[in-house]
């Protein structure tokens, strides 16, 4: 391995300007307007990939975005088979206007680099594919067979990914999925993934009279949508955090005594925590930590809403609509199809008989937990260990990867979840980035793991 180590450390300028490379293609894949951009990304990615030396390259149409495929299956039949999995499309750029720098300029500055997709998800794919291109460069081969599978469409939900799962299951076998697309629990502190929340994201709408009316002339004669959207949102939690959803809580896992002493071990700071985010105090479910709220605990937020007038000034209306979107984070073993059913059947038994109301249920994904004494987090622990110089943590993640639930059914095969992203990076967020040492020793990290597998 010190052959290809080195090899990692002599070319990490070049695998940082092939990163900026990479991170300059606006691949949004919601935006119909870049297209183009995404596309080309794909060809980029795929180019790349080819020039690493993997075979069998293609890039492969869908019916939205393009699939990139490559391989290396010539370590024998004898040698396990890692499918790694990652997405090069990036999220909207919004609000343009907080960025330091364009979002499409990566720039360098106090050991990090910033772009959108530096963090989620090109610059933890692009540490793979430097790691599998240090072990080709060096000895010509690889320690184990490579599928790599990036596609185009995460962002938006990945709909065209689980076909092609499905259509491709034969040529896409293997032994483990890796996935860097998570983060570390803190700087100097790697960690392995082994849950994931789901999630139900629904959309209400109540609509009252058929135009805005004066709330002078109607106020007190018809009911008011944005009065009555309030007064819902308000019944869906109880004032102890408790979501008031009939049958919500009916299939949650609870967390075992064994993962609470295990969340607690890990160096948490309540004060830190409120300190970074400008707030008085934490919130959540009475009777659990907050790391227990966040990884293992369902959840429901109002992520927006609208109704009636908010412009500059005054005006004295009654708006005729009122919309929010509404997401549950869900925790094994609950359903998001059954949870999306129950959130709509008690909307709709608490609205009152004076308005219209609308549910819609916009996506959704399942969470999972995956086994961590599987030969693939094993290795990564090992893996982790030497390039970090510390022994691993075992955590959950809040977030949602609908997708590793798919690999585990279709492909049958374990998931690993190393991720080298920090929470703090701003995924999603204006001025996101990486920091550039877990950029390196992520590169090395991924390469052992091959190695160690």
């Amino acid at each position: 391995m010190q052959d290809v180590l080195n090899y990692i450390a002599e070319h990490h300028d070049q695998h940082l300007k092939n990163l900026a490379d990479f991170l300059a293609i606006p691949s949004v894949s919601t935006d119909k307007q870049q297209v183009p951009d995404v596309a080309h990304c794909a060809d980029w990615l795929a180019d790349y990939l080819r020039g690493i030396g993997l075979n069998n390259v293609v890039t492969e149409a869908t019916a939205g975005h393009p699939i990139v495929y490559g391989e290396w299956l010539e370590a024998g039949p004898d040698k396990p088979t890692v499918l790694f999995y990652g997405h090069y499309d990036v999220q909207p750029v919004d609000p343009i206007d907080l960025w330091t720098q364009p979002p499409f300029e990566p720039t360098i500055r106090d050991g990090k680099i910033y772009a959108r997709g530096a963090t989620d998800d090109k610059g933890q794919v692009f540490l793979h594919i430097a790691a599998l291109e240090s072990h080709l460069k060096t000895n010509g081969t690889l320690p184990v067979n490579v599928k790599v599978l990036i596609e185009g469409e995460e962002e938006i939900g990945s709909p065209n990914l689980t076909p092609f799962l499905e259509q491709h299951r034969e040529r896409l076998a293997c032994d483990t999925v890796v996935i860097s697309d998570t983060a570390m629990y803190a700087p100097e502190m790697p960690s392995i993934g082994y849950g994931l929340r789901g999630l139900a994201y629904m959309e209400v709408t109540v609509q009252g009279p058929n135009r805005d009316l004066h709330s002078g002339s109607f106020g007190g004669a018809v009911a008011n949508p944005a009065n009555v959207l309030a007064a819902i949102i308000t019944r869906l939690k109880d004032d102890f955090g408790r979501i008031t959803v009939p049958g919500f809580y009916d299939d949650v896992l609870p967390l075992s005594e064994e993962e609470r002493a295990e969340f607690a071990r890990l160096p948490w700071s309540e004060e830190k925590y409120c300190a970074e985010l400008n707030i008085p105090h934490s919130y959540g479910e009475f009777g659990y930590t907050t790391l227990e709220r966040l990884w293992a605990r369902p959840t429901l937020d109002v992520n927006g809403m609208w109704s009636g007038f908010t412009g500059e000034g005054a005006k004295t209306v009654l708006p005729a609509k009122a919309s929010a979107k509404i997401s549950m984070r869900l925790v094994p073993n609950q359903d998001w199809r059954d949870i999306s059913e129950k959130f709509e059947n008690y909307v709709r038994a608490i609205a009152p008989p004076t308005v219209q109301v609308e549910v819609t249920s916009h996506h959704g994904g399942n969470p999972v937990l995956t086994p961590v004494d599987s030969p693939g987090v094993q290795a990564a622990m090992r893996a982790l260990e030497q390039a970090y110089g510390v022994k691993p943590y075992l955590k959950r993640e809040g977030g949602s990867i609908p997708i590793v639930l798919t690999f585990q059914q279709i492909l049958a095969a374990p998931v690993v979840l190393m991720g080298f992203g920090l929470e703090t990076e701003n995924l999603h967020s204006p001025d996101e980035h990486f920091d550039l040492s877990n950029f390196r020793r992520g590169i090395e990290a991924t390469a052992c793991f091959y190695a160690e597998l």
